[in-house]
Protein backbone atom coordinates (compact mmCIF):
# COMPACT_ATOMS: atom_id res chain seq x y z
CA UNK A 1 0.00 0.00 0.00
CA UNK A 2 1.30 3.60 -0.81
CA UNK A 3 1.89 5.58 1.96
CA UNK A 4 -0.21 8.31 1.69
CA UNK A 5 -3.13 5.75 1.24
CA UNK A 6 -2.44 4.39 4.51
CA UNK A 7 -2.35 8.01 6.21
CA UNK A 8 -5.34 9.27 4.28
CA UNK A 9 -7.50 6.30 5.20
CA UNK A 10 -6.38 4.61 8.36
CA UNK A 11 -9.14 5.38 11.29
CA UNK A 12 -9.64 4.77 14.95
CA UNK A 13 -11.04 1.14 14.92
CA UNK A 14 -13.99 1.01 17.36
CA UNK A 15 -15.63 -2.54 16.89
CA UNK A 16 -13.70 -5.19 16.59
CA UNK A 17 -14.37 -8.60 15.47
CA UNK A 18 -13.66 -11.70 17.25
CA UNK A 19 -10.83 -13.03 14.96
CA UNK A 20 -7.46 -12.54 16.66
CA UNK A 21 -4.46 -11.08 15.09
CA UNK A 22 -1.72 -13.96 13.85
CA UNK A 23 1.95 -14.02 16.02
CA UNK A 24 3.19 -13.17 12.64
CA UNK A 25 1.07 -9.82 12.37
CA UNK A 26 1.72 -8.91 15.86
CA UNK A 27 5.99 -9.64 15.50
CA UNK A 28 5.52 -7.43 12.02
CA UNK A 29 3.55 -4.19 14.15
CA UNK A 30 5.60 -4.91 16.70
CA UNK A 31 8.92 -4.57 14.87
CA UNK A 32 7.54 -1.31 13.67
CA UNK A 33 8.46 -0.17 17.43
CA UNK A 34 12.09 -1.20 17.22
CA UNK A 35 12.81 0.87 14.03
CA UNK A 36 10.91 4.07 15.30
CA UNK A 37 13.15 7.15 15.83
CA UNK A 38 13.65 8.50 19.20
CA UNK A 39 15.65 11.49 21.19
CA UNK A 40 19.33 10.72 21.30
CA UNK A 41 18.12 7.23 20.38
CA UNK A 42 17.86 5.82 24.13
CA UNK A 43 14.69 4.00 22.62
CA UNK A 44 12.97 4.58 26.22
CA UNK A 45 9.90 2.82 24.91
CA UNK A 46 8.48 -0.31 26.08
CA UNK A 47 5.64 -2.39 25.52
CA UNK A 48 3.53 -4.70 27.17
CA UNK A 49 1.17 -7.17 25.49
CA UNK A 50 -1.72 -7.87 26.58
CA UNK A 51 -3.35 -10.80 24.92
CA UNK A 52 -4.31 -13.27 27.39
CA UNK A 53 -8.18 -13.55 28.79
CA UNK A 54 -7.21 -12.34 31.95
CA UNK A 55 -4.74 -9.23 30.65
CA UNK A 56 -8.17 -8.92 28.35
CA UNK A 57 -10.51 -8.73 31.39
CA UNK A 58 -8.23 -6.41 33.58
CA UNK A 59 -8.07 -3.86 31.30
CA UNK A 60 -11.53 -3.85 30.16
CA UNK A 61 -12.37 -3.14 33.76
CA UNK A 62 -9.95 -0.49 33.64
CA UNK A 63 -10.69 1.00 30.34
CA UNK A 64 -14.34 2.08 29.02
CA UNK A 65 -12.83 2.12 25.40
CA UNK A 66 -11.56 -1.34 24.72
CA UNK A 67 -14.32 -1.88 22.22
CA UNK A 68 -13.39 -5.57 21.63
CA UNK A 69 -10.16 -5.32 20.20
CA UNK A 70 -8.68 -8.84 21.53
CA UNK A 71 -5.01 -7.53 21.94
CA UNK A 72 -4.05 -4.31 23.25
CA UNK A 73 -0.56 -2.75 23.87
CA UNK A 74 0.42 -0.83 26.59
CA UNK A 75 2.52 2.04 25.11
CA UNK A 76 5.15 2.99 28.09
CA UNK A 77 8.29 4.70 28.50
CA UNK A 78 11.27 3.87 31.43
CA UNK A 79 11.44 7.20 33.18
CA UNK A 80 15.41 6.09 33.94
CA UNK A 81 16.21 5.96 30.35
CA UNK A 82 14.09 8.94 28.52
CA UNK A 83 16.92 11.69 26.80
CA UNK A 84 16.54 14.67 29.34
CA UNK A 85 17.52 18.01 27.42
CA UNK A 86 20.73 19.85 28.98
CA UNK A 87 19.27 23.37 28.63
CA UNK A 88 17.82 24.00 31.30
CA UNK A 89 14.14 23.27 30.04
CA UNK A 90 13.38 20.05 31.96
CA UNK A 91 12.32 18.69 28.73
CA UNK A 92 11.95 15.16 29.04
CA UNK A 93 11.59 12.70 25.86
CA UNK A 94 9.94 9.81 27.08
CA UNK A 95 6.10 10.58 26.77
CA UNK A 96 7.42 12.16 22.66
CA UNK A 97 9.22 8.98 21.84
CA UNK A 98 7.00 6.53 22.61
CA UNK A 99 4.01 8.47 20.84
CA UNK A 100 6.13 8.32 17.69
CA UNK A 101 6.44 4.64 18.57
CA UNK A 102 2.70 4.30 18.93
CA UNK A 103 2.15 6.11 15.55
CA UNK A 104 4.48 3.83 13.54
CA UNK A 105 3.00 0.75 15.25
CA UNK A 106 -0.74 2.30 14.10
CA UNK A 107 0.73 2.43 10.80
CA UNK A 108 2.41 -0.45 10.07
CA UNK A 109 -0.99 -2.58 11.55
CA UNK A 110 -2.99 -0.55 9.38
CA UNK A 111 -0.56 -1.32 6.34
CA UNK A 112 -1.26 -5.00 6.85
CA UNK A 113 -5.46 -4.40 7.42
CA UNK A 114 -5.15 -4.79 10.92
CA UNK A 115 -7.09 -1.81 12.49
CA UNK A 116 -6.05 -0.08 15.89
CA UNK A 117 -7.44 2.97 18.05
CA UNK A 118 -4.90 4.81 20.45
CA UNK A 119 -6.65 5.43 23.71
CA UNK A 120 -5.65 7.55 26.71
CA UNK A 121 -9.19 8.05 28.42
CA UNK A 122 -7.79 5.89 31.38
CA UNK A 123 -6.52 6.49 34.84
CA UNK A 124 -3.09 6.22 34.31
CA UNK A 125 -1.61 5.30 37.55
CA UNK A 126 -4.83 2.79 38.36
CA UNK A 127 -3.40 0.96 35.41
CA UNK A 128 0.12 1.09 36.30
CA UNK A 129 -0.73 -0.19 39.90
CA UNK A 130 -2.81 -3.10 38.55
CA UNK A 131 -0.54 -4.49 36.19
CA UNK A 132 2.42 -3.54 38.64
CA UNK A 133 4.22 -1.68 36.62
CA UNK A 134 8.19 -0.66 38.00
CA UNK A 135 7.83 3.00 39.34
CA UNK A 136 9.85 4.00 36.87
CA UNK A 137 7.64 2.80 33.65
CA UNK A 138 5.22 5.09 32.68
CA UNK A 139 1.95 4.64 30.46
CA UNK A 140 1.50 6.92 27.62
CA UNK A 141 -1.32 5.25 26.07
CA UNK A 142 -3.15 1.98 25.38
CA UNK A 143 -3.14 0.84 21.69
CA UNK A 144 -5.87 -1.48 20.36
CA UNK A 145 -5.54 -3.92 17.64
CA UNK A 146 -8.04 -5.90 15.78
CA UNK A 147 -9.58 -7.11 12.71
CA UNK A 148 -12.07 -4.25 12.48
CA UNK A 149 -16.24 -5.41 12.76
CA UNK A 150 -17.71 -5.68 9.75
CA UNK A 151 -19.75 -2.60 10.53
CA UNK A 152 -17.24 -1.04 11.50
CA UNK A 153 -16.61 2.55 9.71
CA UNK A 154 -14.84 5.97 10.79
CA UNK A 155 -16.29 8.38 12.80
CA UNK A 156 -17.87 10.58 10.22
CA UNK A 157 -18.43 13.21 12.20
CA UNK A 158 -14.14 13.51 12.84
CA UNK A 159 -12.60 11.08 10.31
CA UNK A 160 -12.62 13.51 7.50
CA UNK A 161 -12.71 17.17 8.67
CA UNK A 162 -9.30 18.48 8.67
CA UNK A 163 -8.03 22.36 9.13
CA UNK A 164 -6.81 24.05 6.19
CA UNK A 165 -3.62 24.32 5.49
CA UNK A 166 -2.85 27.90 5.99
CA UNK A 167 -4.12 27.66 9.68
CA UNK A 168 -1.89 24.99 10.48
CA UNK A 169 1.59 26.23 8.55
CA UNK A 170 3.30 29.25 9.23
CA UNK A 171 6.37 30.38 7.12
CA UNK A 172 9.19 31.99 8.83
Amino acid sequence: MEYTDIIKNRYSVRSYSDKKITEEELHYILEAAKYAPTAKNKQPHKIYVLKSDEAIEKINSLCKCIFGAKTVLMVCYDKNEEWTSPLGDNFQSGLVDSTIVCDQMMLAAWNIGIGSCWVGYFNHNEVEKAFNLPENIKINSLLLLGYPSEDSKPMESKHSVYRPMEEIITEL
